[in-house]
This record gives C-alpha cells, structure tokens and sequence, in this order.
C-alpha cells in the first residue's frame, strides 16, 4: 500500500504485507490508526466520521510548521491475485483513490478510471469491501460480542458474502419496481389512447364533413353575393332613375323658391310701408292690456267676495267635447280620402311603371330590329357565301357543345352513382362502428372494473398476508415468552421436586392457583411473603408425607400451604374502616382448588393502599392491621419490609405465564382466522384476473375489429370524396359546355337571322329597315312620354303620402283630447 499526501503522511510511503500477521506497532501519534484509515478509504469508504475527521477533505496533509499543505491524497492498493480470488483476468490488481482539496475524486483499477461501484463489486466478490467487517475499529468489537441474534446473524451473512447479493437483490428489486411502475404508466397511457380513438376518428370525419360544408358554403356565399350584386345593380339603376326624377323636382323647387322670395320682398316693403300704423296699434295695444290688468283685479276681488258669500259653481271652461269628437271625425274622413287618394296614385305609378317598361321592351326590340336589318344589308354587301359559312360552323360547334354535354351528363351520373353506393356503404360501415364502440366502451368499463377488483383482491390479499405474518410472528414471540417463562417456573429447589413426585397429595404451586387482580400482584406477593413461593398440599397429612419426602429423598426444603374447607373467616377483622382507594388484600385475589382458608389466613388483617404515606396513616390509626403498598412495600406495627425492585417472584411469573399464553392463543387465532380468510381471498384474486385477461383479450379483439373498420371507412370515405369531387369537377364543366351552348345558340340564332336578312331581296330589305326606323322612333317617342308619365306619377304619389303623414295620428289626438275634456269637466 502506497501512500501520498494522506493525513500524517506527507511524502510517498510504501507499506509491504508479506504473507502471515503483520503488526504496526509506534507511540501514540505515530500514526499507527491513519494505516488503517488509508486501507478503510481505498476500499471505498464514505463517510468522514468513520475516518475520524468532520468532513473528506480532513484526509489530505494539513501541513506543518516547515511544509506546506497538499492538493491532494492518494492511496494506492496493491493486491497478488495469482490465486484468481478477485473476479479480473490480472496476477496483481492494482486500487488507487485520489481526493483533491477542491472536492473532486478519482478512483482507478491498474491505471484504468472507474467507478466507486466497480471498486465495491471488485472487492465485495473476494469478501473484502468497506461492509465486510474487515476492518474492526475501537469500540466496535464490544458492539459485536454483545450483538443480539439478529446483528449475529447479519455479521455470520456478511461474512459468508450474502451481502453482495442482498445488494444486488435490492438493486434488482429497485429496477423491477421502477419497471413496473414504467409499465403501470404504459398499461395506462395505452388505455387512455385506446379509449381515444373513437372520439378522434369521429372528430376526423366530421372535420372532413366540415371541409365539404365550407366549400359549399363558400360556392353558397359567391352566389348569394352574386345575386346581391346584380340586386345592388337594378336598384343603383332605379336610383339613378329616381335621382334624376328629384333632380327635376328639385329644379321646379328652385323656382318655387325664387317666387316666394320675390313674396317675401314685396311684403316686407309693404310691413315697411305698415310701420306707422303698427307704432298706433302697438299704442292701442298697450292701452288695452292695461285696461284688461284693471278688469283682472276687479274680478279677483269680485270673486274673493263671491267665495266670502258662498262658492258658485264654475263654469266649465275648455274646448267643447263634442266639437273636438266632429272634428276628429272629419279628420279621420280626411285621412280616409288622403289613403284613397295614395291608393289611386300608387296604382297608377304602377301603371305608369309597366307601361314604361312595356314602350322600353318594345323600343329595344325595335332597336335591335333596325341593328339586325342594317347588319343584314352590310352582310350582304359584304357576301352571303361567308355568312353561309360562318352559320354552318356555328352550327357545328353547337352540335359539338351538344354532344359534350351528353358525354357529362354520363359522366355525372356514373360519379354520382359512385359516390351515393360508397356514401351508403359508409354509413352502414359507421352504424357498426357506433355499435362496436358502444360496445367497446362496455368494455372498457368492465375492463376497468376488473381491474379496480384485481387491485382490491390483491391489496386484500396482501393485507391479510401480512396481518397473518405479523400474528404469526406475535405467536412466536409470546411462545418464546410463554417457554422462557415455563423455564424460569420450572424450580429446582424442594417445591421443584414436590411438585414433579407423585402419590404425595400436591395439588400445585400455590401461585398457579391463586388469580389476582391486575396491578395489585406486587401487592399480594408482599403480603404473601415467602407463602407466595409455596406448594399447596392437599391436608395436614399431605403436609406430613410431603416433608417426609422431602428429607427422605435429600430434595431440599420447601415451604407449604395446607388446603382446607372454604368456610371460614373472611378476612377482614371486624371494626375497621378502610380509606377512600384502600382495598382489602383478600378481595383481590381469587383462590383456586381448595386453597381459599388458607389464603385468607395468610392475607388475614392485610390492607392494600397506593404509598407508603397511606399506609403509616392506617397503621397508625389500626395497629393490627398490615399494610402493604401496590408498589410491594410491607408496614405493620412490628415489622416492615420493601424497598427498590428485587427479582420477580413466582406469583409475578405466574401471572405473566397466564398472560403469554392468552396473548398466544389470541395471536393464533387471528392467525387462523386470517389464512382462512386469505383462502378465500386468493381464490377472489384467481377470479378477477381470470376476469381481467379475458376482458383485455376481448378488448385487443374489439380493437381489431375497430381498426379492420375503420381502414375500410377510410377507403369508403376516399371513394365518397374522389367521387364528390369528380362529380363536382363535372358539374363545373357541365355548366361551362351549357352557358357555351347557350351562347354558341344565341349566336346561331344571330347569324341565321342575319343571313335570311342578307338573302331577302335588296328593296324590301331598304324598305323594312325604313319601317322599323320609323316604329323605332314613334317607340322611343312613346317611351320618353311614358318615362315623363311614371315621374309624374311619382311625385303624386309621394306628394300624396307626405299629405298623409301630416293628417294622420290627428284624429287621434284630438278623440284622446275630447275624452280628457270629458274627464275633466
């Protein structure tokens, strides 16, 4: 073992072993102990107490007054290992630690960097190692010679090398546990994802039915704003329309408006010319209001004087009811007339309306007939033979666009066709899913179920497991008891040998026969005195055969209580009153097979208190009276005996006998009683994991089942889309070839009808372009007047509806005013 900077030993030092004992002798300080401690930290020691230091770094030199101290410590460990006893493929096996002050470690096998783990394998494997009790201490030798048997036996195990495999066993057992805790979490990560692949498959579908309603609500949307837009269109060209329509209003007005001013300047010349005459009748005025202020105080004071002589009933003032209530009816009349009247002028602008658009269709149809006699003519300046040509590949190409619109009406169909078959599979497949889900979620219930049951049972079974352990380890220990104290019963003096003869009439030990209350045995084992150790013979004559036995066989000596007829005093001399707490000492104790004379004779004019106080108290006031305390101390008037504990005696190790034995049997009960209940609760645990595996094999099936419908889903869904989208693909083009067909007819219908106007002779096409000219002009005519009527038409109606608002709600207000009239007078 080499040694550097390792406490006392500053410069390498080398210590050989050589094969035999060796001996490190020195004076105190030398640093015999630090050899040790060195042997002790390279085999792996941790802990800074067992190498006498506060903390690891105490084990690195110090210094001194003429040397500095050191960075670092190392021990080296040199062991032969020609014999193969360390479990590694070299002859010399080389353990080195090193410890820097900085708190960092090394350790090393032959050079090579390890672990502290891979030097305890090492060293544990050959019976070596920090834990092997190698290494005795001071103080530790005591600790192993007064070990009790189960430190004895965990150093017999240490040393036989059991304690490498307890440590692997435990490290075994670490990882199992965290094993199952790992597939405990699996178990339950796996549960919970099977559980959510119904809803998330479900989710999938309706967010790909979601898809689709989006698209179609996008197609909806375009459309509805499509027809907005040409809604907004007609009603901005009805605006405009009305637009100019106020325009012109506005016009008429302004003029209006212009007239009333040049009023308004007349009258204020003429007020201006009125002037004077205002200044006289404002005089006039004045004069009058004074006047009417006179005649106001004089009919005050009139009627003060009047209410003096008597109140006269006041005459009704107001608005006559009656009057209001026609003139309401002639309002409501009004009203009725101005609503006819909005009627026949809504009517009429609705006349007006469809005659307008009635002359503007005509008008354009003329329009357009003027348009198609004109390009007639220039077509047939220009060639028939090229208008011939155009109409038939116009013609063509509508027969084209015809036979492309059948190709994907077929088309269409057989998408259709498609897409309803997989849509109605789908849903069948979907039914069966839901059926099969509902049916998987039973069984994840009962799953569940089972296994809350296999917990329980096993948690059941552990329990009564252990309460059968531990009530059989407590049956143990009070059977160890019960025997120790039969041993310690077991006496080798005369009563010994009296209680084991036969034929001698010993009915036993009289403490085996007496029962005592608890608490109160070192009590009566006082009063009892050397009796309490006694054997109890069956008669005066038993009593005489069991001494002569005694010396004839040179069995020692004995001392004995002679039975006798239970009559008799009952041990409680008359005239004496005990304290409050004080009892009788014959009342405790209750005697057995015939001993109770006797034991009342011994326990006569004995009380029990608590203390020696109460029992100087008793004796002093009743001298005849013994008193022993519960703590076993004896007082009488003549004599005393006690003091600090002795050695139990036979009535104490009898009622502890009887008290083992009793714990015994209960423990062996419960011991009974629990495998009995553990039988049955083992055959429950059978059951329910018999219950768990088949519910997990039916639920690996239904999941299967599951997954088998589901793939098949998928595709149906593929089908379904591809389908969907197909059809909608067609209908696209479809609309397309039928607005191009449309178009290609219309201008079909176009070039045909310009052809037959270029094939109609040259005069009687100038002729007809001069007539509907004509029409065209009186039909514009027509339509300027009839655009001039519908204006006109409007502006009454509204002239009418504003007559209208003004009237009405008057016939209202003025009945609502006749009826508080009437009310308030």
């Amino acid at each position: 073992m080499t040694l550097r900077g390792f406490k006392s030993f500053a410069s390498a030092t080398t210590l050989s072993f050589e094969p035999g004992v060796t001996c490190v002798v020195g004076p105190n300080g030398s640093g015999k102990s630090n050899v040790v401690d060195a042997l002790a930290w390279v085999m792996g020691e941790q802990g800074a107490k067992t190498l006498r230091g506060g903390k690891m770094e105490d084990v690195i030199f110090a210094g001194t007054a003429g040397r500095p101290p050191l960075g670092r410590a190392e021990v080296s460990l040199t062991i032969d290992n020609t014999d193969g006893a360390l479990p590694i493929d070299y002859t010399e096996v080389t353990i080195s630690r090193t410890l820097f002050r900085s708190g960092g470690s090394e350790y090393a096998i032959n050079g090579s960097a390890c672990r502290l783990l891979d030097i305890q394998d090492l060293l544990s494997d050959s019976g070596l190692g920090r834990e092997m009790h190698v290494i005795v201490g001071q103080g530790q030798l005591d600790a192993v010679l007064r070990a009790t048997p189960e430190d004895r036996r965990g150093f017999v195990e240490e040393a036989a090398g059991v304690l490498k495999h307890r440590k692997r066993k435990e490290k075994a057992l670490r990882k199992l546990d965290a094993m199952q805790a790992n597939l405990t979490r699996l178990a339950d990560l796996t549960t919970e994802i099977r559980r959510q692949l119904g809803p998330l498959g479900r989710q999938a579908e309706i967010a790909r039915k979601a898809a689709t309603i989006q698209a179609d609500l996008r197609d909806a949307k375009a459309r509805l704003l499509a027809d907005d837009l040409a809604q907004l269109t007609a009603t901005l060209e009805q605006e405009i329309a009305d637009e100019a329509a106020l325009r012109a209003q506005q016009a008429e007005v302004e003029r209006a408006l212009a007239t009333a001013r040049d009023g308004l300047g007349r009258l204020e010349r003429e007020a201006a010319e009125a002037a004077p005459a205002l200044g006289a009748a404002t005089d006039v005025w004045f004069r009058l209001s004074s006047l009417r202020e006179r005649l106001r105080g004089t009919q005050t004071l009139a009627e003060e004087r009047v209410r003096l002589l008597g109140r006269p009933e006041a005459a009704p003032r107001g608005q006559d009811p009656d009057e209001l209530e026609a003139q309401a009816e002639r309002v409501r009349a009004t009203e009725a007339e101005l609503e006819a009247e909005v009627a026949r002028a809504r009517d009429a602008l609705a006349a007006a309306v469809a005659e307008r658009e009635d002359v503007e269709r005509s008008a354009g149809e003329a329009e357009r007939a003027v348009a198609t006699l004109l390009r007639g003519a220039a077509d047939r300046r220009e060639g028939l033979a090229r208008l011939a040509g155009q109409v038939a590949a116009q013609r063509t190409r509508v027969e084209a666009a015809e036979a492309e619109i059948g190709r994907l009406r077929e088309s269409l169909a057989e998408a259709e066709q498609r897409g309803t078959q997989a849509r109605t599979e789908f849903a069948v497949l979907e039914t069966q899913v839901v059926g099969a889900e509902e049916g998987e979620e039973g069984l994840d219930a009962e799953h569940e179920a089972a296994a809350d049951e296999v917990e329980r049972t096993t948690a059941a079974v552990k329990a009564l497991e252990d309460e059968a352990a531990a009530a059989d380890q407590e049956r143990a220990t009070w059977s160890a008891r019960t025997e120790a104290l039969e041993l310690s019963l077991d006496r080798k003096d005369g009563a010994g040998a009296l209680l084991a003869a036969d034929g001698v009439g010993v009915l036993g030990s009289l403490a085996a026969l007496l029962g005592v209350e608890a608490g109160y045995e070192d009590a009566v084992a006082a009063a009892l005195g050397p009796a309490a150790d006694a054997v109890a013979v069956e008669s005066v004559d038993a009593a005489v055969d069991a001494l002569r036995y005694l010396r004839t066989e040179d069995a020692g000596r004995a001392g004995l209580v002679v039975a006798g007829d239970a009559a008799g005093e009952d041990g409680t001399p008359a005239g004496v009153t005990l304290p409050d707490g004080a009892r009788w000492a014959v009342e405790v104790v209750t005697a057995s097979g015939g001993t109770g004379r006797a034991v009342r004779s011994l326990l006569a004019g004995v009380a029990v208190v608590d203390d020696l106080a109460d029992a100087r108290a008793l004796v002093a006031r009743h001298p005849e009276v013994a008193v022993v305390t519960r703590g076993g101390d004896l007082l009488a008037a003549t004599r005393a005996w006690g003091g600090s504990a002795s050695a139990p005696s036979v009535l104490h190790l009898q009622s502890a006998l009887d008290e083992a034995r009793t714990a015994h049997d209960d423990a062996a009960a419960r011991a009974e009683r629990a495998r009995f209940a553990l039988v049955g609760a083992r055959e429950a645990e059978q059951a329910a994991r018999a219950r768990y595996d088949d519910t997990l094999e039916r639920l690996n099936e239904s999941d299967a089942r599951l997954a088998a419908v589901a793939e098949q889903l998928g595709h149906l869904g593929a089908t379904a889309r591809s389908a969907a989208a197909e059809a909608e693909r067609v209908r696209a083009s479809l609309a397309r070839a039928s607005q191009d067909l449309d178009d290609a007819r219309g201008a079909l219908a176009g070039l045909v009808e310009r052809l037959e106007a270029a094939e109609a002779a040259p005069e009687q096409s100038e002729e007809a372009v001069a007539e509907a000219t004509a029409e065209r002009d009186r039909l514009l005519a027509l339509a300027s007047a009839a655009r001039t009527a519908e204006t006109e038409a409007r502006l009454a109606l509204r002239t009418s509806e504003e007559r209208s608002r003004a009237v009405a709600g008057r016939a209202q207000s003025l009945a609502r005013a006749a009826a508080a009239e009437r009310e308030a007078r």
